[in-house]
């Protein structure tokens, strides 16, 4: 185990390096010039290049590619270039507000998602089936943005019991909106894991070795069914938290929530490539070292799983 965990740490490195040339690449393709988005279209030439020389941008770009990766080697992320601001401190100050989003939207699909999923497959081809069924495929059809403005308008308007928008002084009654809308997706698609893992391990025989033992049908279920059904399902939460965690640009611009999903989006409409290359390998390394903590987690959800040394 050990060894496993340190050699995929290790593989960090080479896969962030990929990420970052990539990323560049795609960067300096974009049309236009961030530069003379800058400082407008009335700017004197002059003033252009001197900008480019200050950013760096008068030279080579294999020469732009090493500054970038002298500077991740300090510890740094950059500057933005209309705020000046170092990346890694809005990183900072934005991440816990993401965090607080995603755990708390992860927490609700993940609940509700494993409650309907294993209670849809205890009633196999009953209405209750069919209902968890249509309320599954439902949440993945609607469109998060759609989904988002209804409820701000039902439960906002209509209804007045929810703030629209805004973070307000951080209390859980801001979050309940933006953490409904952004868990909706995988609360449907672990609800059909869920019920089609249950549906298979309800059908082995241990399953009716331990009714057979005279095992109440609630410790069955959850005890022995459920437990080996976890694996699928632990493996989809783990990516759509590491996918949540880099920021849900969609349900953050919505709701006014201050993370790193607007602020990435600022940075895009702003043609700000510091901004838009920090939060990237930012986002990466959240995303690597969760799937690292998902592959952990099978030693301890089933014992056939061995990591191989």
């Amino acid at each position: 185990m050990t060894f496993y965990i340190l050699k995929r740490c290790l593989l960090f490195i080479p896969t962030l390096l990929g990420i970052t040339l990539i990323t560049f690449i795609l960067m300096q393709s974009l049309p236009g010039d961030p530069v003379q988005g800058m400082v407008g279209e009335r700017a004197s030439p002059e003033t252009l290049v001197r900008i480019r020389a200050e950013l760096g941008h008068d030279r080579s770009l294999p020469m732009q590619y090493i500054g970038y990766l002298k500077l991740l080697f300090t510890g740094e992320l950059g500057r933005s270039y209309y705020t000046n601001r170092k990346i890694a401190e809005d990183l900072y100050q934005k991440f816990p507000n993401t965090l607080k989003l995603a755990l708390t939207a992860m927490l609700f699909a993940s609940v509700v998602g494993i409650g309907i999923g294993t209670f849809a497959a205890v009633k196999r081809d009953s209405i209750w089936d069919r209902l968890v069924t249509l309320i599954s495929v439902g949440g993945i059809s609607i469109p998060v943005f759609w989904l988002g403005l209804t409820l701000m308008l039902i439960f906002a308007f209509y209804i007045p019991l929810l703030p629209p928008s805004g973070m307000g002084d951080g209390s859980l009654i801001n979050i309940i909106l933006p953490a409904t809308t952004l868990g909706t997706f995988s609360l449907s698609y672990i609800a059909r894991v869920t019920r089609s893992s249950m549906l298979e391990s309800l059908s082995q025989p241990y399953i009716n070795s331990a009714r057979a033992k005279g095992l109440p049908e609630m410790e069955v279920v959850l005890k022995h069914a459920l437990k080996n059904s976890l694996i699928p399902v632990i493996t989809l939460i783990g990516l759509d938290l590491g996918s949540y965690l880099n920021g849900a640009v969609l349900t953050e611009t919505i709701f006014g929530w201050d993370g790193i999903g607007q602020y990435a989006l600022e940075g895009i409409m702003k043609r700000d490539y510091p901004v838009i290359m920090g939060v990237v390998l930012f986002g990466s390394i959240i995303f690597i070292t969760m799937n690292l903590l998902v592959d952990i987690s099978y030693q301890f959800l089933d014992p056939r799983v061995r990591v191989k040394k």
